[in-house]
């Protein structure tokens, strides 16, 4: 196996899994309160705190480089949120971090990049935070892309099941395949991980968001009776479901437009996008087209996204031309 980009890889794996095991200590203690951006989906101590330790592993060992990530501190900088910076400090030094509070706000911003460079890393430090907020599934997602191309990912899935319990990390490196670990067992014997071969349409297990915000499910629904798929959609929040694709769990996932003018982020495709890749799987809009990094923050070039074990694809596709979506 190449060792291209090895170093990287490795810290990859190495940031999602401290940062989950943050994650995994908010969550247990979670009472269901949450501050609220300004555009009033909810956040979480967990998303600083996630955040700033994924910025801060990075730039330890890659100092140079630049960080697209979906928080800034702008709103914990507030006199009124003189607590929620207190415990967002107290989660980074339960790792064992030592840093002021300053440090931590100054390691969340570092994740403010345009995406413009020709090399930058980009997160979600808790891609499904309504799952998260539910106590069900979330991932912590990674990814680095080198001249527009989706080069290393790793994602960190704490609540998602595995043969020794509960919680997986899969990660992936351009060329090399992707790989699972326990997340709790960072010194276990990776497992290599494939899409499913299954080639039956109408045996096909499907995953889609919980949130009908997230993805068309009535579109979706006709889809389904169109290609003749009779199990029941799985739906589950965030990254998981292409986790649970590129393991060969399911062999559809779809992201479905729910209003005009909707672009996709690209922390919410990168890390799982390259993981099922490497899986054998493949990833593209509804128009059949790759996903394109190289406009910015944002998938702006595509149009919703369809994550198959790539034998399916074909047919997905076609049946996805006869349904109506908005612009």
């Amino acid at each position: 196996m190449s060792n291209a980009f090895a170093q990287e890889l490795h810290t990859a794996v190495q940031a999602v899994r401290e940062a989950a095991r943050i994650c995994r200590n908010v969550q247990a203690s979670l009472s269901g309160s949450a501050m609220e951006k300004k555009d009033k989906s909810p956040v979480t101590i967990a998303d600083y705190a996630s955040q700033a330790v994924l910025c801060k592993l990075i730039l330890d060992q890659f100092p140079g480089d630049f960080i697209v990530g979906e928080e800034d501190a702008g709103d914990l900088r507030l006199p009124v949120q003189s607590e929620a910076r207190e415990r967002v400090h107290a989660e980074i030094s339960r790792l064992g971090i030592s840093a002021t509070e300053d440090d931590v706000l100054s390691w969340i911003d570092a994740g403010n990049h345009d995406a413009t460079a020709a090399r930058y890393w980009t997160l979600d430090p808790i891609d499904g935070t309504k799952g998260f907020l539910r106590k069900e599934q979330f991932a912590v997602s990674l990814a680095l892309l080198v001249n527009k191309q989706l080069e290393v990912a790793a994602l960190a899935c704490p609540n998602l099941p595995c043969e020794t319990g509960t919680g997986v990390v899969f990660y992936a490196a351009r060329g090399q395949g992707a790989w699972m670990i326990p997340l709790d067992r960072p010194a276990a014997v990776p497992q290599q991980v494939y899409v499913s071969d299954l080639g039956e349409i109408t045996s096909a297990r499907f995953c889609e968001s919980v949130e009908s915000g997230h993805s068309a499910h009535d579109q979706s629904s006709r889809l389904l009776e169109t290609l003749g798929v009779t199990g029941v959609p799985v739906r589950m929040d965030s990254q998981a479901k292409y986790g649970v694709v590129a393991r060969g769990d399911a062999e559809i996932y779809l992201r479905l437009p729910t209003r005009a003018g909707y672009e996709e982020r690209i922390w919410d495709h990168a890390g799982g996008a390259l993981v099922v890749e490497e899986a054998g799987g493949i990833v593209t809009d509804l128009n059949g087209l790759p996903l394109d990094f190289s406009v910015g923050a944002t998938l702006r070039n595509n149009h919703g996204v369809v994550v198959t074990n790539r034998r399916l694809h074909a047919k997905v596709l076609a049946a996805l031309k006869d349904l109506h979506f908005p612009d």
